[in-house]
């Protein structure tokens, strides 16, 4: 897999959304830095968020052969790791990190962007992002969608599709 491809796909998009405008929102609003305790959270859920975003692109990667960018999608159904609890980390782990941007930095501009980033999320993925995978990857996506739910983890991961090596003979 070409580096350049995956780095492309990363600052395109998680970095734009977590990094570039971030970055002007609170160039142009200001912070409140009054608080100890808001920094101190918010770094805890930047974390949380970087973990799964970095966990999603390994798998894009190793897995799935592609990356995370629709104009280079994984060419293989990914459903191992935290795939198999939750079917969109890599947008849960972008939401963990606006949420911490918008905690640690004590910002309402920010919040209001990470309002905005969930809601466009949430229609463009039902609307746009579900039916192009269930057209590419066909009855395993169906089933999978079936069985992990979008957003709320399952607590038992889902095993209900089969193994690598019974992958490759498709």
């Amino acid at each position: 897999m070409n580096v350049w491809k995956q780095l492309r796909a990363i600052l395109l998009l998680p970095g734009m959304v977590t990094v570039a405008i971030p970055a002007i929102i609170i160039y142009s609003t200001g912070m409140n830095t009054s608080n100890i305790v808001l920094p101190i959270i918010g770094s805890v859920f930047v974390l949380l968020g970087l973990i799964l975003m970095a966990w999603t692109i390994q798998l894009f990667l190793t897995v799935g052969k592609g990356t995370l960018a629709p104009f280079d999608p994984p060419q293989k159904l990914v459903v191992r790791g935290v795939y198999k609890h939750v079917r969109n980390p890599m947008i849960a782990g972008v939401a963990w990190v606006l949420l911490g941007e918008a905690t640690f930095f004590g910002s309402l501009p920010l919040l209001t962007w990470f309002a905005i980033f969930c809601l466009a999320n949430a229609i463009y993925i039902p609307l746009v992002e579900e039916p192009g995978l269930a057209q590419r990857f066909g009855d395993d996506y169906l089933r999978y969608k079936a069985n992990v739910p979008r957003w709320i983890p399952r607590l038992r991961p889902w095993e209900g599709l089969p193994s690598d090596e019974e992958f490759r003979g498709r």
